[in-house]
């Protein structure tokens, strides 16, 4: 018997599925609105930035879209797909259609097809290697472009000293949309275990728990800091980012099937780790994670102390908000998420060693690439499968 994924299909999961295409549109809708906003009420500069974010991460996304649909093994399945393969417009859709993900119109009609269906099974299991990579994307989206707007817009309602409505829904929809990438992508891996591993919608809970916990306090603190700093988040940023990047490149990541695009892959990681801990290699992160967790930790009380010091000098007192009050908030909501997230990889994480996960992983996705001939080594999405299911369980 062919082999395949499991993929849910019960009521929950394509309402989720749904809802997370809604926020998506949503997104887009309150991006419009909001660059429209800045240009209303004047603020060039904010507008200029924000721009400049939207078609920055979009063209990243497309980019990787782009090369993971050419190194594809995997034959298209989906309407959509073979629609647009047919006629030769996968390459024109991913340079037109900069506001939005292609393979989402995929995963859309596979999860439909499956609820209505009520089955479990996709032939050859495309539908967990497509919902993968558009976790994927969803995930470098939601750290090149959700992230920064919601420092952006953070800083420039402190320093205007008022909130709108819509700014207001942009704020808690990009915070909203962070954590709940996160939890989505969390998931998707689940898919690589046993059915009796799958993740109930408890831990989904704890997990969007923690790194919400966790995303409100960095980026709080960069929006501090910027209000007061803002000509320095740049050589902030740019100075942080490399050494981040040259922390990726020592895990000897093998992700693309290119070095030169595995340079943008390390580049990638090294904005999500600007924010948030993102796993890229095999083996015991424990020294890793603490290593990282303790330079982050003394950047972020480093931003802190330039916005208490900067906020002191101009004002001569604290008027506008009181870092008695916000620093030990900023940094309580730091220590609950941590302990959020010990919780819950004490109890809900399944902790498995590399040759437990990668082997059954490979011997599923080696039914998807039937064409391939018995020596060539795992590419393509096969090995973006088999890397990221070892790379997150350990």
């Amino acid at each position: 018997m062919e082999e395949s994924f499991p993929f849910p299909y019960s009521l929950l999961e394509y309402l989720f599925t749904l809802v997370g295409l809604l926020l998506f549109l949503l997104d887009i809708a309150l991006d419009i609105w909001t660059v429209v906003s800045f240009y209303q009420h004047g603020d060039y500069v904010y507008m200029a930035v924000m721009i400049f974010l939207l078609l920055g991460s979009s063209v990243l996304l497309q980019v990787f879209s782009w090369l993971w649909y050419s190194d594809s093994l995997i034959k298209l399945e989906t309407l959509v797909e073979t629609f647009a393969d047919r006629h030769k417009l996968i390459k024109p859709l991913h340079l037109i259609c900069l506001l939005l993900n292609f393979p989402y119109a995929g995963v859309i009609e596979i999860s439909t097809m499956l609820f209505l269906k009520k089955t479990n099974r996709f032939r050859n299991g495309v539908v967990v290697l497509l919902n993968q990579d558009l976790q994927m994307l969803n995930l470098f989206e939601a750290f090149s472009e959700s992230a920064p707007q919601l420092i952006l817009l953070t800083c420039r309602i402190l320093q205007r000293g008022e909130l709108e409505l819509f700014t207001g829904l942009k704020i808690l929809s990009s915070a909203a949309s962070i954590a709940s990438t996160e939890a989505l992508y969390h998931r998707s891996m689940r898919s690589f275990l046993h059915k009796n591993r799958e993740m109930s919608w408890i831990p989904t809970g704890i997990y969007f728990l923690w790194n919400l916990l966790l995303i409100i306090p960095r980026v709080t603190a960069l929006a501090l800091f910027c209000s007061v700093l803002p000509r320095y988040i740049i050589a902030h940023f740019l100075s942080l980012w490399m050494l981040l990047v040259l922390g990726v490149w020592s895990q000897k990541t093998d992700h693309m099937e290119s070095p030169g695009w595995e340079w943008l892959f390390r580049a990638t990681v090294g904005i999500i780790w600007y924010f948030s801990w993102f796993n890229v290699s095999t083996g015991s992160i424990t020294l890793k994670a603490v290593l990282y967790n303790c330079v982050m930790g003394l950047d972020t009380v480093m931003l802190l102390g330039f916005w208490c010091w900067k906020e002191f000098e101009y004002t001569g007192c604290w008027s506008s908000l009181n870092p008695y009050i916000v620093i030990p908030t900023l940094l309580g909501l730091h220590v609950v998420g941590f302990l959020v997230k010990m919780i819950y990889y004490r109890w809900f994480h399944p902790n498995c060693d590399e040759q437990k996960i990668a082997k059954p992983s490979e011997r599923s996705m080696e039914s998807l690439s039937e064409d391939r001939a018995p020596a060539q080594p795992v590419t393509g999405v096969l090995k973006r499968g088999r890397n990221m299911a070892a790379n997150f369980y350990y």
